[in-house]
């Protein structure tokens, strides 16, 4: 059974671009590794520049092999260094009935 999972990501200081850019890899870089749905997530930004990721690894146990798993923890490893990873509910956005965000392609 997989696991959708949803994910802030906050941009350090000038670095917005950077994670914008590492954005459109995070999803093929895991299907690569066979981790996670043949599924488009759905990436959003919040007004305080927070990028915001919805999707949908393969299982619980595909979440427990991507971090033993070479090429993923090198991948975490460049997000590191462009943004810090925040609880959704911390956006204000959250604090609404209906959430909503910007829809980046």
């Amino acid at each position: 059974m997989g696991r959708t999972v949803i994910v802030g990501y906050k941009p350090k200081p000038g670095k917005e671009a950077a994670l914008k850019e590492l954005m459109k890899t995070h999803l093929p870089r895991l299907k690569q590794e066979g981790l996670v749905k043949n599924k488009e997530s759905y990436i959003m930004e919040a007004g305080d520049g927070t990028i915001v990721e919805v999707f949908e690894w393969l299982s619980d146990e595909a979440i427990q092999q991507a971090h033993t798993n070479t090429a993923v923890l090198q991948m975490w490893g460049e997000y590191a260094e462009v943004c810090d990873y925040i609880p959704v509910g911390n956006l204000a956005e959250a604090g609404n009935l209906f959430s909503g965000f910007i829809a980046l392609d």
